[in-house]
């Protein structure tokens, strides 16, 4: 069977997402909430119709092979996957494409990448699975440099040795979710981090970005499962020791995990596996309002019960995913080993502390495979996995759909809440003349949650991505007046530097360029991305 295509413009496969029947349906319904007119939906960008700035650079005799100047993949890696970037397709804008592609199949050829690039000065920004929402993958638009080659790390995606006594696997960083999770089933073992961008995303990615996964308590991030790496920087290779724990100095590990490509080409990494689960609970427990159900999920994060899935949706939230109106805390539990009744037993009575109801006999332990894929756990669970489809259908009819995505202490949180959300509501006022913001929760912690934020609104006619930015803007300002963090699983990108700079410690700043320096002399990898060279 021929390999799915990938969009070059968007989320996901070529024949994925609503139809032109359902995206006319959708379309009604939006114009009639929002009280407009007819929405146009205008169609996504065909290959064809793009006239690609001619390449400013090309490769060597020796690196010709691996490399290409196609259009189709100069567009696919022009851009990541945020609102702004499927925006900018549908406008037909590919005004900073990279030059070339290079696709290595080894870590001899990564290097040799990067050297010419280092010769050269020309950009190299690396590329797992391209589903950066921060602008992460894209090029700079910087005159310093010659040009731009993106590193895609698609050919490296295999399981290269399991050691199943320690259930760790050695696994290259080009390998998308799915086909890693492949890899380690005939071994009973999985990696069980599942970002939503879990389809079209890579484990280098994910460790590169601090990904957040399945997990909503406990192993929350990439961090937690990462035993040692193997990096190409310009200046050579780097690789920790792999163990499970270490008290030798700051860990080496932790300097590249969250490093967005500035500091190397992460290739390979050893990392913790688990057993597969064999038993499942799953409960719905429904609330009065957002604030019960907050007090719940602290209640449940600070027992130390550490629930897999411990997400709370706030009215919109359910009510977009067809599963009612009322808040709902999702509750999951999994193991491989035991039965999990007394866990869930607990929350469940932790949640009925707080007002929290549910029916009779729920989140029994079962061992079938869709045990937790029924009700309102179901419905909010396809609705997850569709979003990034059904956003691209929107902005194809002019709707702004975007999210921003926090972490704050529980002593703060409920001002914080009530803050951020009306600030976002007055700009989605006086930017678009109204629009819903909905919220959740991600993951929980002894000490706070981290709430994730989805906007939806009309626009104006060729006006979405500068919309967006004052919408942005405006939520974000209050995120950091509050306490809060720009970021807690999505990554800074180029989106988010304008916060981050002002988040971070300023000595940590200067530390971190001149890692930078250390390991990229010539300031060629990812320039513009954490900081700037």
């Amino acid at each position: 069977m021929a390999e799915p295509r990938r969009k070059f413009w968007g989320w996901g496969y070529e024949g994925q997402g609503p139809s032109r029947e359902q995206r006319e349906a959708i379309a009604a319904h939006l114009a009639a909430r929002f009280g407009r007119g007819a929405l146009e939906i205008v169609e996504p960008p065909r290959i064809e119709e793009l006239a690609l700035r001619a390449p400013r650079v090309s490769p060597p005799a020796s690196l010709a092979a691996i490399c290409s100047q196609s259009t189709e993949d100069r567009a696919g890696h022009a851009y990541g996957k945020s609102f702004r970037d499927v925006v900018r397709a549908h406008r037909r804008d590919y005004a900073n494409p990279p030059d070339l592609v290079a696709f290595p199949r080894g870590e001899a050829e990564v290097s040799a990448v990067l050297d010419w690039c280092g010769s050269s000065g020309v950009a190299a920004i690396p590329y797992g699975g391209g589903s950066s929402v921060v602008g992460g993958v894209e090029p700079p638009g910087d005159e310093r440099y010659a040009g731009a080659v993106s590193i895609d790390l698609s050919r490296l995606d295999r399981v290269l040795e399991i050691d199943r006594s320690s259930r760790a696997a050695r696994i290259q960083a080009g390998a998308f979710g799915p086909a890693l999770e492949d890899q380690l089933r005939p071994h009973g073992l999985t990696l069980r981090h599942f970002p939503q961008s879990f389809e079209v995303s890579s484990l280098g990615g994910w460790i590169a970005t601090r990904s957040g996964g399945h997990f909503a308590t406990l192993y929350t991030h990439i961090d937690d499962f990462v035993e040692s790496l193997r990096v190409v920087t310009p200046t050579g290779i780097v690789e920790s020791r792999r163990l499970p724990g270490s008290g030798a100095g700051p860990s080496p590990d932790r300097m590249f995990i969250g490093s967005e490509g500035i500091l190397g080409v992460i290739t390979e990494a050893w990392m913790r596996l688990q057993d597969r689960p064999k038993f499942r609970a799953a409960a719905a427990v429904q609330f009065p309002d957002f604030s019960s159900g907050a007090r719940a999920v602290r209640a449940v994060a600070q027992a130390g019960l550490y629930p897999a899935n411990c997400r709370l949706l706030d009215p919109g939230e359910t009510e977009n995913a067809g599963a009612g109106a009322e808040t709902v805390l999702l509750l999951a539990f999994e193991s491989a080993d035991h039965s999990l009744d007394a866990w869930m037993s607990r929350a469940l009575e932790c949640a009925a502390d707080h007002g929290g109801t549910f029916p009779e006999g729920a989140g029994k332990t079962r061992t079938e495979r869709d045990a937790s894929h029924g009700g309102a756990a179901g419905a909010w669970r396809q609705a997850f996995l569709g979003a990034p489809y059904l956003r691209d259908a929107l902005v194809g009819m002019g709707i702004i759909t975007e999210t921003f995505e926090t972490a704050i202490t529980w002593d703060r949180f409920e001002g914080f809440h009530h803050e951020v959300t009306a600030a976002a509501r007055d700009a989605l006022r006086r930017i678009c003349g109204g629009g819903t913001v909905t919220a959740r929760f991600t993951h929980a912690y002894p000490d706070g949650p981290a709430p994730y934020y989805t906007v939806l609104a009309p626009s104006r006619h060729g006006s979405q991505i500068e919309q967006w930015a004052e919408i942005k803007q405006a939520a974000s300002e209050e995120v950091l007046r509050l306490g809060g963090t720009i970021t807690h699983h999505h990554a800074v990108g180029r989106d988010h530097r304008p916060w981050y700079d002002r988040q971070r410690p300023d000595r940590f700043a200067a530390a971190l360029r001149a890692a930078k320096h250390a390991l990229d002399p010539r300031g060629v990898l990812n320039p513009g991305v954490l900081i700037d060279p």
